[in-house]
């Protein structure tokens, strides 16, 4: 599938696999209710307009989660085995958002039966449609005539490369039935091709050719109502990924470094700010003995403000429970020498400006809980690279470290879990945290957010 295509077939299998799951949890109902006058003994259950709270939530968001599972992906390699695993995946997920509304909003999900026959009869259907999706491109691929009629266009060179790497099912939905180097050959030959081979797009592959000598081919295609694709890979990047945009009414490629799936941050937006509420009314108590025991044991206020980089290196204020005497920015200078952090980062194992309460408060990170503030405002995410002071930010001086930068800073990262303050260089802290850019996804958060418990629990590197 191509560029437009894929994102509509994307959404069309999308709209489906909810009609599925619609139908499913129907049918579900429908036995389940039924059952209960067919068989002694089946408790009764409520009338199917008492599910529709459920019905909200399992048929919109099924489908999204599985697209973050990549079930839609790459249909012909798939196994039954690699579906079924990313169906139980969005099943978990799912049974997370329920759980979270039965907890907080004390609703009910009022038969468990329902819920399993709807994992069996919509899991069956999903499977058996994405069979179908399955026989539909291996059809295509093998009747020529319902392949896509293409002519790649540019040096002989290029053209061969970009053969060479296109994925195997976009090769398998085109036919290649003319390859034109329009670096020698004149534009009438590309025009002629068309007439020949009733070509319905051209891909041009033209990293080595003249601006110029691209432009009159693609008006050429627009003169003949050819769509015309220009491959955008002529600038070689090593990490940035070319997307395109539109500014005004400008067409734009874009260089991007940082996760470019939008729905997918949107989604780890929402996902942070409920999370982060959540946190809060289970470690209220937490807080009140943090708030008390600061308030005994040391003169000051109860919250340490201090301004932050955020995304970008943009300013914000972060809140965590205080740890350190009142005086501890004028002691500071007096410590530089002892500092155990290469780089622009201060950090000292035992800190002598942290009081004792305060450390007690940093073993057991619960210092760190008012930052799920900042997470509920949205200046910071659940996961993500740890926010430095501003004027730690200002001392940054490779290029390359203020990449850390570009996503929203979290409360717990690749850093935190595997060595916190045992890591004393800070090349290798911005290393795990370019790791978790380069390689995020939702799996990624979850996985560090399980890592962190132990971390937090054992007070692993926090002293």
């Amino acid at each position: 599938m191509l560029g437009r295509k894929q994102e509509i077939n994307l959404q069309l299998n999308q709209i489906l696999d909810g009609a599925l799951i619609a139908l499913s949890f129907w049918l579900s109902h429908t036995l389940r209710y039924q059952g209960q006058f067919w068989f002694e003994g089946l408790l009764p259950i409520p009338e199917f307009k008492e599910f529709f709270w459920l019905m909200a939530i399992i048929v919109p968001f099924t489908p999204i989660i599985l697209e973050f599972q990549g079930f839609y992906r790459n249909p012909l390699h798939k196994t039954v085995s690699m579906s079924l695993r990313q169906m139980a995946w969005a099943v978990f997920w799912i049974g997370v958002i329920i759980g979270g509304f039965v907890v907080f909003f004390k609703w009910t999900a009022q038969s468990r039966a329902v819920l399993l026959l709807l994992a069996a009869i919509a899991g069956s259907l999903l499977l058996f449609k994405e069979w179908c999706v399955k026989m539909y491109v291996l059809r295509k691929v093998v009747n020529e005539g319902l392949r896509e009629r293409v002519v790649l266009a540019g040096d002989t060179k290029d053209v061969e490369e970009f053969l060479e790497n296109m994925p195997e099912e976009n090769r398998l939905e085109i036919e290649v039935v003319e390859k034109i180097d329009i670096s020698k050959q004149p534009v009438t030959d590309l025009v002629a091709s068309f007439h020949k081979h009733n070509v319905e797009r051209v891909i041009f592959a033209a990293g080595h050719v003249h601006f110029n000598k691209i432009e009159e081919a693609i008006k050429a295609c627009e003169t003949e109502g050819v769509e015309a694709w220009l491959a955008a890979d002529f600038i070689k990047t090593s990490i940035a990924r070319p997307i395109f945009d539109v500014l005004g009414s400008r067409p734009m490629l874009v260089f991007c470094s940082t996760p470019e799936a939008p729905w997918a941050l949107v989604f780890k937006n929402l996902v942070d700010r409920a999370g982060a509420l959540a946190l809060i009314l289970l470690t209220s108590p937490l807080w009140i003995l943090a708030a008390l025991g600061i308030r005994v044991s040391s003169e000051g206020p109860v919250f340490f403000k201090q301004m932050r980089g955020g995304r970008y290196g943009r300013p914000f204020m972060m809140y965590k429970f205080r740890t350190m005497d009142m005086d501890a920015e004028e002691r500071k200078a007096g410590l530089q020498e002892d500092n155990e952090m290469s780089g622009p980062v201060f950090k000292l194992r035992n800190d002598p400006r942290v009081f004792k309460f305060g450390g007690f408060l940093r073993r057991w990170s619960i210092d760190e809980l008012p930052q799920l503030l900042n997470v509920v405002r949205g200046e910071m995410s659940l996961v993500g690279p740890r926010p430095l002071p501003v004027y730690e930010v200002e001392r940054i001086e490779k290029s390359a470290q203020r990449r850390r930068l570009s996503v929203k800073p979290g409360m717990t990262c690749l850093w935190q879990v595997q060595g916190r303050n045992q890591i004393r260089d800070f090349d290798d802290w911005v290393r795990l945290d370019l790791e978790y850019i380069d390689n995020w996804s939702f799996w990624l958060d979850f996985k560090i957010l399980l890592q962190t418990l132990p971390v937090v629990i054992w007070g692993a590197g926090a002293k």
